[in-house]
């Protein structure tokens, strides 16, 4: 097969693939080197793409409650349940709930359907989870939800400022791409993040700032730019409005409200204000706030102040979390938003867009937002739901609120990959959707950048297009407009909407390439090249940009003698979302293959947590359970926990059942960085580790993890009861068969098994007091091919010895590359830098995001070596969570 050129399906820095497939049926990944975005680097997920494509999890028919059922059928009854609710309760007794996972073809039709057919705007995205108060910041400043820089700005930054983002896990190839420009002439880093992150560790200056208190540091800069005379006076005064407004809102004492030094503070002050090529990028941090918008408006209001906007080198960037969420925006994905740009709350545009459509409603006013919108799906207000490519039960906060809510619901359709997500088994009916590599459209990177993702791969069984599915359900409604044969025709009908009475009244235009082949359609940005604003021109009804005042305010609920600690969530390196996709790779679980929390050593001594035992955070009646990750890079009273664990892969380490439904008063973003907490530890009676050919059932575990490995699983857990031998605990979650190897010491605790079928290991089991210590990764891979007699003594002491060296915790996940083979190589005297580890190992050299952890253990292994110096142990082990 021809090799075919498509698009990364994870973040928003929408990197081009080229992938392969063999006549085998292999699929070859690579990354595409004439894409703007990546110029052919992948980061660990993107190279893992081809090692997700199985189908043993997929759910290929449409089904009703648990039964197939034929395509007919399921559209049949969706469509008859969602008119009888429109015709008994009225249209915003309805609701859709969609993903920046869809292509933009997919979030058109839905958009279409239920804002201009159905009349509700009760549509809303997993978005407002991730980039909402960005929209909303963007709007009020500059009239328009337009991003105005563009990647290139990285390369031409003498400064960028990260705040909010550990962009070197979370956008690795953009971090790479910074980390060249920084190579190349020098470029400046700031890190503004409460967490010492791996990007934290790469910065010039990085300020840990008490955990929501962007808005006080950013107003403090724009007042210092002020009063030391670094206003742009003519582009202040010609083009913005508002300052004086904005000025008299900084008035926290800053040092008081961040917790930062004096001189820290002075230290980013001062380089802002003389480095006019400057970048300020943002993300989650920065968002996910009940502040989220303010925080976004300060940024931009030192943008605006100094001129640096619109410029090449400057401005303030909106990085995007997902692969298509600028998509969605730009067809109204969001509840309070229209297609193309428009405005939901201006009657000319409703009329515009209605007439375009044919439509015989409009939706009036904005919809429901998403922690509303599952509030009304609660209260019986919404009596059907249509959840399309993401998963609510896990991702939302309050997440038990939201899963009773779909208990509750009298109707809800579920169409995505997989029907074995917590949300998809609330499902009255099931479609089957595309997955990547099967499906065909466009997507929108943060630079604004449109791109093809195509098929390579057959539509297997029946699972069908995004598009296709609503197109059908829609005609069953009895609407007209729907009749689609291809993405092709769609993105030629939402290109056309952009242009409708436009003449540069508004940003998003797609008039350039509308005459373009779809198929022949290669990567481009809407606006063109250039960057937005740099005329002065803004979409405001004067045109002119608006400072916005945004006075600090603490969080929204605040620590207390029982909720001590501050729980802030987010993403891991080599993990998205819930791990629907990731963790069916083994390599990806190989760095962190477990839910932890993570706690500053002063906190963990505090509260006599050791590392690598078991830890609750609980809020009420509600408590999560965790390994425990001690960090001196985490800062003190806070815990991190990472959003990914769902109860698929985990007893009980869904972290959003703890965060409450608090929200931004202006986006209807909730705020996922900070909720108030207790932590303390849990007393296991013993824990233990396996490798397994077959899935364990872990249904009798009072804790435990799972995660895939080559060739079968690999399992942690622990046991709040002690027992008296553990032959029933091994057969309880293995089934028995072959040749059983154990040992047993009753003064430490320790048993030990292994079970064979001639030569060739079934199951390593150990079990333990206290946290195992073996191989892991050693054992995992033993998994693979026969084991002769010799090694069996060696299985049970889980360690590989000098023909089997243990690699131990993997932290170069794209060359499977262990934190003992770099710490040999340095102890050695082989390697002494980073770039050395590169050229013997690899390690690093791909997507380059574990470069911080690599630099990290050179720096701690030569301290190790230091007389009367002592290795941050937890500091080694955090390279591959606890246990190198």
């Amino acid at each position: 097969m021809m090799p075919v050129k498509t698009t990364c399906p994870y973040c928003g820095v929408g990197c081009g693939i080229i992938a392969t497939r063999h006549e085998d049926g292999r699929v070859g990944i690579a990354g595409d080197p004439d894409h703007p975005a990546n110029f052919g680097r992948l980061c660990s997920k993107g190279s893992a793409l081809a090692e997700t494509l199985s189908l043993s999890d997929r759910e290929l028919h449409p089904l009703i409650g648990s039964k197939r059922a034929p395509w007919d059928e399921a559209l049949d009854l969706v469509a008859r349940k969602f008119t009888n609710a429109i015709r008994d309760f009225g249209p915003d007794s309805v609701a859709f709930y969609v993903s920046g996972q869809l292509l933009t073809e997919d979030y058109y039709v839905a958009n279409k359907l239920m804002k201009g057919f159905i009349g509700s705007a009760n549509i809303d995205t997993n978005s407002r989870l991730c980039m909402a108060s960005a929209v909303a910041g963007h709007i009020r400043a500059f009239g328009s939800d337009t991003v105005p820089g563009t990647y290139e700005d990285f390369d031409l930054a003498d400064l960028v400022v990260l705040v909010g983002s550990n962009l070197a896990w979370c956008h690795p190839v953009l971090f790479q791409r910074l980390v060249a420009a920084r190579e190349k002439r020098g470029t400046k880093l700031v890190v503004i993040d409460p967490r010492r992150t791996a990007t934290a560790e790469s910065a010039d200056i990085h300020l840990a700032l008490r955990p929501g208190s962007d808005v006080a540091l950013f107003n403090g800069l724009l007042r210092y730019l002020f009063v030391t005379g670094k206003t742009d006076a003519d582009f202040v005064s010609r083009h913005t409005a508002g300052l004086e407004s904005a000025l008299a809102a900084c008035s926290a004492e800053l040092a008081q409200a961040t917790g930062l030094s004096a001189g820290e503070i002075e230290s980013f002050f001062s380089l802002f204000a003389a480095t006019e090529k400057s970048v300020t990028a943002f993300s989650q941090g920065v968002n996910q706030s009940t502040s989220g918008t303010d925080k976004v408006n300060a940024i931009i209001n030192c943008h605006l102040l100094t001129g640096r906007i619109g410029k090449p080198g400057m401005g303030p960037f909106s990085l995007t979390g997902q692969p298509n969420a600028m998509g969605g925006r730009e067809v109204g994905g969001l509840a309070n938003a229209l297609a193309a740009h428009m405005d939901i709350g201006n009657p000319e545009h409703r009329a515009l867009v209605q007439a375009f459509w044919s439509a015989p409603h409009i939706a009036a006013r904005p919809g429901l937002k998403a922690i509303d919108l599952f509030r009304a799906v609660g209260d019986g207000r919404i009596k059907a739901l249509w959840i399309m490519a993401t998963n609510p039960a896990v991702s939302m906060p309050d997440a038990d609120t939201v899963a009773e809510a779909l208990r509750a619901c009298p109707f809800v359709v579920i169409s995505d990959v997989t029907a074995r997500t917590d949300t998809a088994r609330h499902a009255h009916v099931f479609l089957p959707a595309a997955a990547w590599g099967e499906k065909s459209g466009t997507v929108t990177n943060s630079e604004r950048r449109i791109s093809r993702q195509r098929s390579f791969l057959a539509l297997p069984g029946e699972a069908r297009p995004d598009w296709w599915i609503i197109s059908q359900v829609a005609k069953r409604m009895g609407f007209a407009g729907f009749d689609y044969g291809s993405p092709a025709e769609i993105f030629r009908e939402h290109a056309a909407l952009t242009a409708l009475a436009n003449g540069g009244t508004r940003d998003l235009d797609l008039t350039p390439v509308s005459d373009t082949p779809y198929e022949e359609l290669a990567p481009f940005q809407w606006g063109g090249a250039r960057r937005f604003f740099g005329s002065g021109r803004f979409y405001t009804a004067d045109g002119r940009a608006r400072f916005v005042p945004t006075p600090w305010r603490s969080a929204a609920t605040a620590t207390t003698a029982a909720y001590p600690f501050i729980l802030n969530t987010g993403r891991i390196r080599d993990q998205w979302h819930t791990m629907t996709r990731t963790a069916k790779t083994a390599r990806l679980m190989q760095h962190i293959a477990e839910p932890f929390g993570e706690l500053h050593p002063d906190d963990a001594r505090m509260l006599g947590i050791e590392a690598a035992s078991l830890v609750e955070v609980a809020k009420g009646e509600k408590r999560i359970i965790l390994r425990a990750l001690i960090n001196p890079r985490q800062q003190r009273g806070c815990v991190f926990v990472p959003m990914h664990w769902s109860e698929a892969l985990s007893a009980n380490a869904t972290v959003n059942r703890l965060v409450a439904a608090n929200t931004d008063p202006v986006s209807g973003q909730p705020e996922l960085k900070w909720s108030a907490v207790s932590v303390r530890p849990v007393e296991a009676a013993w824990y233990g580790f396996a490798v397994s050919r077959e899935k364990p059932d872990c249904a009798p575990l009072d804790y435990w993890s799972l995660a895939p490995a080559e060739n079968g699983w690999r399992l942690e857990c622990a046991g709040m009861c002690a027992v008296e031998g553990f032959d029933d605990v091994l057969e309880n979650i293995l089934a028995l068969r072959g040749d059983l190897l154990a040992y047993h010491d009753q003064a430490s605790g320790e048993h030990r098994f292994a079970l064979f079928d001639g030569d060739r290991l079934e199951a390593a089991v150990f079990f333990a007091r206290h946290p195992v210590g073996v191989s892991r990764n050693w054992l995992a891979a033993q998994l693979a091919g026969k084991n002769q007699g010799v090694n069996r003594l060696r299985l049970l002491a889980g360690r590989g010895g000098e023909d089997g060296p243990d690699r131990g915790a993997i932290v170069c996940s794209c060359f499977s590359i262990g934190i003992k083979q770099i710490m040999a190589l340095v102890a050695g005297g082989q390697a002494s830098t980073v770039k050395d580890v590169g050229d013997l190992l690899k390690a690093g050299t791909n997507c380059g995001s574990c470069k911080p952890e690599i630099g990290r253990i050179i720096h701690e292994t030569h301290a190790a070596a230091t007389p009367g110096a002592a290795p941050h142990r937890s500091a080694l082990g955090a390279a591959g969570l606890l246990r190198p």
